[in-house]
C-alpha cells in the first residue's frame, strides 16, 4: 500500500479527512492506533445487536445509530491517527484493517437481517456483494496501482449515514400504524433493489477491468 496511489473520491471525502486530522491532533498520546481499531470493532457488534433487539424495542433504533457513529470514529481514525504520528504501518494496518472492515460488515448485516425488517436471507445477499465488491477495489488496487475507497460518489461513510437516515425514518414510521404495516415490505424490497444494483455495478466493473487489462497485457497470438 505504501507505493500505491490512494483516491478517495466518495462525497464526504475531504471533509472528512479535514475532521479526523482534527480529531487525531487531539488525542492522548496514550491511544494508540489498534485500540481505535478495536474501537471500531466494539462499534460494528454494538450495532449488530441493537439491530436484532428491535425486534424486542424500536427504541434499538437509537443505539443502532449511536453506534454506527462509534463505528465509524474507530475504523476510521486509526488509520489517520498513524500517519498524524508519521508512524503508519502500511502492511500490518493494510491486513488488519481489511479482515476488521469484513468481520464488521458481516456482524452488522446478521444485526439487520435479524431485525424485523429485512430478511435474514437478503442480509447476507447484501453482505456477500457488499464484501465481493470491497474485495474488487483491493484486487484493482493490486493490479492497477490504485486504491479508491469507493464505487462512484458513495463510499462507508455514506453507507453509515444512509444508515443512520434509515434508522431515524423506521423510529418515526413506528409511531404511525397506517406507514409501520407497510415497512417490511418497503425494507425487503429496497434491499432487493440494492442487491439488483450491487450485482449491476459488479459486472459492469469486471467488464471494464478485462477490457483495461487486454489493452495493458494482450494475451499472445497463436
Amino acid at each position: 500500500m505504501d507505493k500505491e496511489k490512494r483516491e478517495l473520491t466518495f462525497l464526504l471525502a475531504e471533509p472528512e479527512r479535514r475532521l479526523l486530522r482534527a480529531l487525531a491532533a487531539r488525542l492522548p498520546q496514550s491511544i494508540r492506533s489498534n485500540h481505535l481499531t478495536g474501537l471500531g470493532v466494539a462499534g460494528a457488534i454494538g450495532v449488530g445487536a441493537a439491530y436484532a433487539l428491535t425486534s424486542f424495542h424500536l427504541a434499538w433504533l437509537w443505539v443502532a445509530s449511536f453506534m454506527l457513529a462509534v463505528n465509524w470514529f474507530g475504523d476510521s481514525l486509526d488509520g489517520t491517527l498513524a500517519r498524524v504520528r508519521h508512524a503508519e504501518r502500511p502492511r500490518y494496518g493494510y491486513y488488519l484493517d481489511h479482515i476488521v472492515d469484513a468481520f464488521n460488515t458481516l456482524v452488522i448485516g446478521i444485526g439487520i437481517g435479524l431485525s424485523p425488517f429485512v430478511r435474514l436471507d437478503v442480509a447476507l445477499l447484501l453482505v456477500v456483494l457488499y464484501l465481493t465488491l470491497s474485495i474488487n477495489i483491493y484486487l484493482e488496487s493490486s493490479v492497477f496501482g490504485v486504491f479508491r475507497l469507493a464505487y462512484g460518489r458513495l463510499g462507508p461513510t455514506e453507507v453509515r449515514i444512509l444508515l443512520i437516515v434509515a434508522n431515524a425514518v423506521l423510529a418515526v414510521g413506528a409511531a404511525l400504524p397506517s406507514v409501520w404495516h407497510w415497512v417490511p415490505t418497503i425494507a425487503n424490497g429496497t434491499a432487493v433493489a440494492l442487491v439488483v444494483v450491487m450485482i449491476g455495478v459488479l459486472a459492469v466493473r469486471f467488464g471494464r477491468n478485462l477490457h483495461r487489462l487486454a489493452r495493458l497485457d494482450p494475451l499472445p497470438h497463436g
